[in-house]
């Protein structure tokens, strides 16, 4: 095989790639939105400052076979900064399912390809963490293989992610709710009928975006700010990061942004995106005030029964445990964190550090009597947080990071 390895380190370069990518995607089973130059470029438009591109495309005879979105900032773990090595997508909380596709039968020359390129230019970066891999992407599991066999310092370990496998009709799926669940979703949604004039509709026009992500935002940070959290979108760069995906989105058909409405004023909005036949459920928001009202609940319940008759078969919570997905029927899986380094250095002796630590730590936990167990950890806690005080009369962290990142060169 005539294989080369490109590398690319501006979205302009990139964009020049996006035919073929699309093409690699096409020819990639476990393709997901968040491997998209949709999904990515948007995100690097909001989220990439301070950071420094490295996507790597493993070529065949002028044909790409492989594709690792990575990127390199400057960040603070624990007491030192590192050059950190991630998927581009990374470091905001906003990526599921990042991924490093490659075509059937170049997995292993794919994985060799970017571990060489990396080990070659080690002085460049100290840490690499790839987070919220899918376990059935077959580049990772060559990434793991050869990890594991080579003098690399290598850690893995598994997070929580669900979704539910939808059937053919929205009466097999019913089957799947609680009796309560499955009494209370008519009961509410014909109750909301009754007493208000409804509407639900998927946004589906350009023009109606603005409208329906600022409810979606006001409607989300009204319900964490009643609590006393400040609420994902409070930041600008998520703000225009949902604004740029949406238009992305929605002019290739993928968005699945539902909203519904009572006498004619945004009372629900869920914000979802299709890739072939799986629906990824994002963020949502309601208007907390109408509590008794379970507008979230019967929202998801439209939503759900439209996507089973348009024949979508999984409905992807994405990652985090929350008692509520299991209710929907969703079943656990699991991604993949990987974190590593090369053998000496800085890099792996903090990861050495930390890893060790960690063992320690649940060692602790299981062999001490739980009251002994409980002051320690709140020792621990009271101990962190002192710690967090006197750094907050320092100068600010965007200060700190853009310094470092000067030095560092990243």
């Amino acid at each position: 095989m005539a294989l080369s390895l490109c590398t690319y380190d501006s979205l302009t370069q990139l964009e020049a790639l996006r035919p073929a990518w699309e093409e690699l995607l096409s020819n990639y089973l476990p393709a997901t939105t968040f491997s998209t130059w949709e999904w990515l470029s948007s995100w690097w438009s909001c989220f990439g400052r301070n950071r420094r591109l490295l996507v790597l495309a493993l070529f065949d005879s002028g044909r790409i076979v492989g594709l690792a979105p990575l990127s390199i900032s400057a960040e603070r773990l624990g007491w030192f900064w590192f050059r950190v090595l991630r998927l581009m997508g990374d470091g905001s909380n906003d990526s599921d399912n990042l991924d490093v596709p490659v075509l059937p039968g170049y997995e292993s020359a794919f994985a060799e390809s970017v571990l060489t390129y990396l080990r070659q230019h080690k002085r460049e970066w100290d840490i690499c963490q790839l987070n919220t891999l899918p376990l059935a992407s077959p580049g990772v599991s060559c990434l793991i293989e050869l990890l594991r066999s080579s003098s690399w310092t290598f850690w893995e370990r598994l997070s929580d992610a669900w979704a539910v496998e939808l059937p053919d009709s929205w009466d097999l799926y019913s089957q799947i709710l609680l009796s309560e669940d499955r009494k209370n979703l008519v009961r509410y949604t014909r109750r909301l009928q009754t007493r208000h004039s409804v509407r639900t509709y998927r946004c589906s026009d350009a023009s109606h975006l603005p409208v329906c992500l600022d409810a979606l935002f006001r409607l989300h940070q009204g319900r964490w700010q009643n609590v006393g959290q400040s609420g994902t979108f409070s930041s600008s760069e998520r703000r225009e990061f949902y604004a740029q995906l949406s238009r992305n989105l929605l002019a290739r058909g993928w968005l699945e942004l539902w909203v519904l409405e009572l006498e004619g004023e945004i009372a629900a909005v869920q914000f979802a995106f299709r890739y072939r036949d799986r629906v990824f459920q994002l963020q949502e928001g309601y208007d907390h005030r109408r509590s008794s009202d379970r507008l979230g609940f019967v929202l998801r319940g439209h939503v759900l029964k439209q996507l089973i008759e348009e024949k979508v078969r999984t409905y992807d919570f994405l990652g985090g445990e929350d008692p509520y997905k299991k209710r929907w029927g969703a079943r656990e899986s699991h991604y993949l964190q990987l974190e590593f380094s090369p053998r000496f250095g800085l890099g792996s002796a903090w990861l050495h550090f930390v890893h060790q630590a960690d063992r320690s730590k649940e060692w602790l936990r299981q062999t001490l009597p739980a009251s002994a167990w409980s002051v320690l950890h709140k020792t621990n806690v009271f101990f962190r947080g002192s710690k967090q005080t006197e750094k907050s009369d320092s100068a600010s962290a965007t200060d700190k990071f853009d310094e470092k990142a000067a030095e560092l060169r990243v």
